[in-house]
């Protein structure tokens, strides 16, 4: 691994719990492989491109890493709602990131609506060079996943590979760690969203992978909390420790 800057950010308002603040620690990294990554994630961190970042708040705790058990995931009504319309219609297509017109289109649409609706900042229009910025360099191999419908890109999601492989599979704790997800809002009653953790989850499964890596619960936040729908799932604690939280 090769890092270039580390440092922690000045306090601002949390872009989870509008009430309170927050402060992320912040690494750049030049060059980081994905097994070191893996070991960065087991510690709390997150990954966006080259930066590294994880909270570095006083006073709050309330950001921790959340991860599947993908062997034992038992879908609940509306997750078997959301595979049933979409499985064998909704093509997915995995790849290398790329820059095109229609992922920056797709980009911007899910944006406006997601400032409109639920109150996300405003964002200027994505341009190519910042997309790449953002999902195309990164410092290891990186999934690309496409999801398209009547050959219409309806869905983009980003994916890191985790995969460990100590002797005789003991401590495995490898898997696929979801980066982003944007879809088209005209598809909201696809619930494309849930479909992409499913598949990756699926995915995971089918590649001897034991978990899904899916970013950040933030309890109070409402736009974290379908993450605890998928079952059991397990909380990276203070000290380290990942613990069962929901069966």
């Amino acid at each position: 691994m090769e890092s270039l800057f580390r440092y922690v950010a000045a306090p601002s308002t949390c872009g989870y719990l509008p009430d309170q603040q927050w402060r992320l620690e912040y690494e750049y990294v030049a060059d980081l492989s994905a097994s070191e990554y893996l070991q960065r994630l087991l510690e709390g961190w997150r990954r966006f491109g080259h930066m590294l970042f994880r909270p570095a708040c006083e006073t709050c705790r309330a950001c921790q890493s959340l991860r599947v058990c993908v062997d034992q995931f038992r879908p609940d009504r509306s997750q078997k709602r959301a595979r049933r319309v979409n499985q064998g219609v909704v093509e997915l297509h995995i790849g290398q990131p790329s820059v095109t017109t229609a992922k920056l289109a797709l980009y911007d649409r899910y944006h406006d609506y997601q400032a409109g609706h639920k109150g996300w900042p405003q964002h200027p229009a994505k341009d190519a060079a910042g997309y790449a910025e953002s999902f195309v360099r990164h410092p290891f191999a990186v999934e690309e996943w496409c999801f398209t419908l009547d050959g219409r890109l309806v869905g983009v999601g980003y994916v890191d590979v985790l995969a460990d492989a100590p002797p005789n599979g003991v401590g495995v704790v490898g898997g696929l760690s979801a980066i982003y997800f944007f879809y088209d809002p005209q598809e909201c009653q696809r619930s494309l969203g849930t479909y992409n953790v499913l598949c990756v989850i699926d995915e995971a499964k089918r590649r001897g992978l034991p978990y899904a890596y899916l970013g950040y619960y933030v309890e109070g936040s409402p736009s974290m909390s379908y993450k605890t729908r998928f079952v059991p799932n397990q909380l990276h604690g203070l000290d380290g420790v990942w613990r069962d939280f929901r069966k």
